[in-house]
């Protein structure tokens, strides 16, 4: 095993509490459509793009289901939430990446969101000047679980995939990760992992509060 240089860090559901947001939005949207399976969905298309999602959707309701409009009322939804409450930042986000600056580990980040997205919640949380580079939802053809991101994410870097650890929330996040080569560290925030994902992690962390134990 190389000696880790940089930890790459996925967002959602791992930085900031986006997740259980679209959560509500999608049952919310889910509920005005008369929608069956609308957490499976939510949960099935995690760390997704918008194409990767649209297959997701359709495969689940049909082709003729207006995915488009039904993501743009999530999008809606979630904006007027963003909005009166803000997004919660993750607990022990900030002290982690703290701890791993001074520890002199390069931080990036590896989110399926789009790039206007992630830098404006990012900023608001405080969290986007503590990063190196960002590779975001739009600059990828494909989204995780497709390794492609991460990939980018360490190209960006100059680092091989093996001197960088991934600190994903999701299942599709672990795949894209170690597909990718690199060290998996997972933070479970609404799917627990499976024996295959488990099989994949260089480490499992309960929370980001453990980071400086495996650090």
């Amino acid at each position: 095993m190389k000696e880790i240089k940089a930890v790459i860090f996925d967002m959602d559901g791992v930085l900031l509490d986006t997740e259980t947001i679209c959560d509500r939005t999608w049952e919310i949207a889910g509920g005005e459509r008369g929608l069956a399976g609308v957490r499976e969905a939510a949960a099935a298309c995690r760390g997704c793009n918008k194409t990767d999602t649209r297959i997701i959707l359709e495969k689940k309701y049909g082709t003729d289901f207006d995915v488009q409009s039904f993501m743009e009322r999530t999008s809606e939804l979630f904006h007027e939430i963003e909005e009166k409450e803000g997004i919660p930042v993750m607990k022990g986000a900030v002290q982690a990446l703290e701890y791993l600056s001074q520890k002199g580990y390069r931080l990036a980040l590896a989110s399926s969101t789009r790039g206007v997205t992630v830098r404006r919640q990012m900023e608001k949380a405080g969290l986007l000047k503590r990063f190196e580079s960002l590779t975001t939802g739009d600059m990828v053809a494909h989204s995780k679980p497709d390794p492609e991101i991460y990939r980018i994410a360490c190209s960006v870097l100059g680092l091989v995939p093996e001197e960088c650890a991934a600190v994903e929330d999701s299942p599709n996040g672990i795949r894209s990760a170690y597909g990718a080569g690199l060290q998996c560290v997972m933070v479970p925030d609404k799917i627990a992992p499976s024996d295959e994902i488990k099989r994949m992690l260089w480490k499992l962390c309960a929370s980001l509060e453990e980071i400086p134990l495996i650090f």
